[in-house]
């Protein structure tokens, strides 16, 4: 008969497919605090309307996005006002660019053409572990 202490791959796939959800759930939070803080950086403030141009989605998107990331504790906003970044919204932003730099010099390194590095690391930054990340980190401080 079967080992019960045997994997069973359905429920394998069930978790990873579990965790992918997660982390898309986090990837529009982590890039809204990410874009946010570049707007304030950038030009003294961030805007509902500048977040739709960059992000290439309507008034709508944003609002509901804002007011669940107010919801969570990420930023503070006020109607026709710009969005500002609370303490935890700015830790987050500072972890998301720190991943993304890890990964696109990782990219880099190994060769990826830079504009080709940043847009897949765009991607890789939300759905990288921490081990892997960390592989990726100690081989670019490991002399060459």
């Amino acid at each position: 008969m079967g080992d019960d202490t045997a994997v069973n791959p359905r429920h394998n796939k069930a978790e990873v497919f579990a965790r992918l959800r997660d982390a898309h759930a986090r990837e529009v939070t982590e890039d809204y605090v990410e874009m946010i803080g570049d707007l304030i950086a950038e030009e003294g403030e961030a805007r509902s309307v500048a977040l739709a141009e960059r992000f290439g989605v309507t008034a709508a998107t944003v609002n509901n996005t804002i007011k669940r990331l107010e919801r969570d504790g990420y930023v503070t906003s006020r109607p026709y006002r710009s969005i500002f970044l609370t303490e935890k919204g700015e830790t987050l932003a500072k972890k998301c660019r720190a991943r993304h730099q890890i990964v696109y010099n990782f990219l880099v390194s190994i060769g990826v053409d830079p504009e080709i590095a940043e847009f897949d690391a765009e991607g890789i930054e939300h759905h990288v572990s921490e081990e892997t990340l960390a592989v990726f980190e100690g081989r670019l401080d490991s002399p060459r």
